[in-house]
């Protein structure tokens, strides 16, 4: 998510964290790195150099509170100006309500509609999806597949008129959780806000829900105004955050308005969607982790037996260990984004190496497993080169799989010392901040 801004971001905190002191040299020096990462993911000149000016006065006249030293001070000032440029997030209440779903063409609406049904299907409540989209070809397919993916209630028609297809899907429909997913426009056209004003007064809906595409930038800002002014916008949901430069830009345009940011697409299955939070965003953008978050997917998508979170976060990650939490873990998501909601970017460099590990992988790793004594599984680091022929025999697998599958559980383990006091030099910070 906001790769290159988290990197240049992550850069910034490791530089400050490492100071032997803080003076104004350092200051300037700092904030010229932050803007330079914020300019490249788009945000407006001027808030830049507004979020500059704070910092930058903050940093010098502030006095540090008491226990915390001038490095954690630094930081934290850089944490709490990033969260005021986003605004607050738009709160989705959980229970009961109905949801007008409306949009840009191409901004990823239909499969957004279907991820929030997921959302909502994880938090125990029974979604509904209508499709109002009859002018797109394929919309009413795509959203239907999607919608028996999920095991989700779906209505629509092929050849209708939205406004009919509405009406008859309140009549089919009992759920929860009602989401109308409107046509999508390439602009704000006449019609289509006639079209969105009589379905909104035929629905009367609790959520009016804008998607976004968070490639187009500052824009973003523009079109959510547009929308809100033509019938009220009580969130907006960015998508494609994942491959986008621009996406600091959508953010920081769009809280510049009357709405506010709802949820975020961050890839590409439907799992992949999350409730913004700026605190939360923030925090994993500066390499200080999400454990709220990491906690909260692996209640909705595992038994407690399944995953130890706690027994990660602590490093506890012996062979039986990965054995028993591979699946689990895969259930959570892409790697990679889960190893970013650990607090793990300013203690242990985790490569890329280490995120790619693909559903194959996994499964040959757990025959191999199969292959090892309990001793072993328990302690790899008596596996030598004997052992190692022993358990490439019994699972089938060659020499170079048995020290692939040796060598990836060193870099996990390695990245969960990160969670074991000195090697993490914020964790201090950290529980200042409440995370």
């Amino acid at each position: 998510m906001l790769d290159n801004l988290s990197i240049s971001l992550q850069n910034v905190v490791k530089k400050i964290a490492g100071a032997r002191i803080i003076d104004p040299r350092t200051i300037d020096e700092m904030v010229k790195d932050i803007q330079r990462a914020l300019l490249q993911a788009d945000v407006k000149v001027q808030l830049v150099m507004g979020l500059s000016t704070r910092i930058r006065e903050r940093a010098l006249k502030e006095e540090p509170p008491v226990g915390a030293n001038p490095r954690e001070h630094v930081i934290r000032i850089l944490y709490q100006e990033l969260i005021d440029i986003l605004g607050k997030g738009t709160d989705i209440p959980l229970d009961k309500q109905t949801i007008l779903m409306v949009g840009l063409y191409g901004g990823g609406k239909t499969t957004t509609v279907a991820k929030l049904a997921r959302y909502f299907q994880k938090k125990g409540l029974k979604p509904a999806v209508i499709c109002a989209d009859s002018y797109r070809p394929g919309a009413y397919d795509q959203l239907k597949q999607l919608c028996e993916q999920l095991n989700v209630l779906f209505y629509g028609e092929r050849d209708s008129a939205p406004l009919t297809i509405v009406r008859n899907g309140l009549k089919e429909l009992k759920g929860d959780v009602l989401i109308i997913d409107t046509a999508g426009r390439h602009a704000l056209e006449p019609d289509l806000v006639e079209e969105m004003k009589q379905i909104y007064t035929l629905v009367k809906p609790d959520q009016n829900l804008l998607v976004l595409d968070g490639a187009m930038g500052q824009i973003a800002g523009k079109y959510a105004k547009d929308f809100d002014d033509a019938i009220g916008i009580t969130g907006v949901i960015l998508t494609k955050l994942d491959g986008t430069s621009k996406g600091g830009g959508a953010l920081s345009a769009i809280s510049e308005t009357n709405s506010s940011i709802a949820f975020i697409g961050t890839g590409e299955t439907l799992d992949d969607f999350e409730r913004f939070d700026p605190d939360r965003f923030i925090s994993r953008l500066l390499g200080m982790g999400d454990i709220k978050s990491l906690i909260e997917r692996a209640e909705e998508t595992s038994a407690a037996e399944d995953l130890d979170v706690e027994s990660m976060i602590r490093g506890r990650f012996t062979l039986n260990d990965m054995y028993k939490q591979l699946e689990a873990v895969n259930k959570l998501g892409p790697l990679k984004q889960v190893m970013q909601m650990m607090p793990i970017g300013l203690g242990v460099d985790v490569s890329d190496e280490t995120y790619q590990v693909t559903k194959d992988r996994l499964s040959r790793y757990k025959v191999i497993m199969d292959s090892m004594t309990d001793e072993e599984m328990q302690d790899p680091r008596i596996i030598g080169s004997s052992r190692i022929k022993r358990i490439t025999m019994g699972s089938g697998t060659s020499l170079a799989d048995v020290r692939e599958l040796l060598k990836y559980h060193k870099m996990m383990q390695n990245a969960m010392k990160g969670f074991r006091g000195g090697k993490f030099p914020m964790r201090k910070l950290m529980k200042r901040f409440n995370m």
